[in-house]
């Protein structure tokens, strides 16, 4: 049997190359020949302190997009040479929060999640196959449609968010997640967007593609910042996308009366977060916690890199050999790249 490599997450920290033999497809499932596998900030947290869906030893990365090489029985969307990209889960469609219609929140979607995308192939179960696997649009590269996991949840972040037309939006994170979010939060609406974060690089980027403000919270006080922005009340809707306990605080201190906050980033596993609960109750502040991506969602990322909607290129910092995954990844932690591609055809 025909042999290929894959990394695999062994305990925090810890990376190992494998070879491995290149999975045949079972009914309804397809393997897929990876051109790209970019670099994500979840794969990052967990490489440096676990992962509550980290079962390790097990395969890593679950961003993809490829060329279809194998399909199982039953499978006639997709054959042999078809240019694929897509999510790295899918909900049942038949649990109490599926038929409510939050697929995030589907009982089996944390048992649903596929993982070992930074390999040389990599096979897609039914249930992804089924519902969060697309072809890749024509004019899309390879590198921009590994984006559309990411870019799916950026979708479904934003849609919760309640944004109205003419609003001002406060994004605090400027890593991929914000700097999509704030594209899209754009298309649907928003009038203004404000960028808050910490690497000056990073806010430049948010600069270059549209934010009308940015700030650095190296510089002084984030939220400050916004109510002087917005004179005095604070932003209509804020997103958090920097994924620590001080900013989730600061995100509802940054909104108006009324307004809404979504708590998009995850925290390590029981943290506490202390807040303003005058603000939130006597000024009926809407604070929503939102995860992940639906099927709708995903769809939404494919057609929003095809019309050019979401621009993806200035988040992705160069491409690299499977062999320097983990360099890639503490590049991330240094804040010297946003994302990158990892290509195992560099090898």
């Amino acid at each position: 049997m025909s042999s290929m490599r894959g990394v695999f997450f062994l305990e925090p920290g810890k990376l190992e190359m494998r070879e491995v033999p290149i999975p045949e497809p079972g009914a309804g499932e397809v393997v897929i020949k990876i051109e790209t596998a970019t670099t994500c900030g979840t794969d990052l947290k967990g490489y440096k302190r676990g992962h509550r869906l980290f079962r390790p030893p097990m395969p890593f990365g679950h961003e993809y997009a490829g060329v279809v090489t194998a399909v199982g029985e039953g499978v006639t969307q997709f054959r042999e040479g078809d240019a694929v990209c897509g999510a790295n889960s899918a909900p049942c469609g038949v649990c109490f929060y599926c038929r409510r219609g939050q697929p995030s929140l589907c009982v089996t979607i944390e048992d649903s999640f596929n993982f070992g995308s930074y390999a040389d192939y990599f096979k897609i179960p039914p249930h992804i196959v089924a519902q969060n696997l697309h072809h890749k649009p024509e004019n899309v590269s390879f590198n921009h449609a590994g984006f559309v996991e990411p870019l799916a949840c950026a979708v479904n972040g934003v849609i919760n968010a309640d944004i109205q037309f003419g609003d001002t939006v406060a994004i605090v994170g400027p890593g991929a997640q914000g700097l999509m979010q704030m594209q899209v939060a754009r298309s649907v609406g928003a009038a203004r967007i404000l960028m808050i974060g910490r690497a000056h690089g990073r806010l430049e980027v948010a600069r270059a593609l549209g934010a009308d403000a940015v700030f650095s919270s190296k510089e002084g006080d984030p939220v400050a910042f916004v109510k002087e922005m917005t004179g005095g009340r604070g932003a209509d809707v804020v997103i958090e996308s920097a994924g620590s306990a001080e900013t989730w605080t600061q995100a509802l201190l940054m909104v108006r009366k009324g307004g809404t906050v979504v708590q998009y980033s995850g925290l390590p596993g029981g943290t506490q977060v202390s807040f303003d609960a005058t603000h939130l109750h006597y000024g009926g502040v809407t604070m929503k916690g939102i995860f992940h991506l639906t099927p709708r969602t995903v769809e939404m990322a494919v057609q929003a890199l095809a019309s050019g909607a979401v621009n993806v290129a200035p988040m992705l910092d160069g491409s690299i050999p499977l062999e320097q995954v983990e360099d890639g990844l503490l590049r991330m932690a240094r804040s010297e790249v946003i994302k990158l591609a990892v290509e195992p055809s560099l090898s």
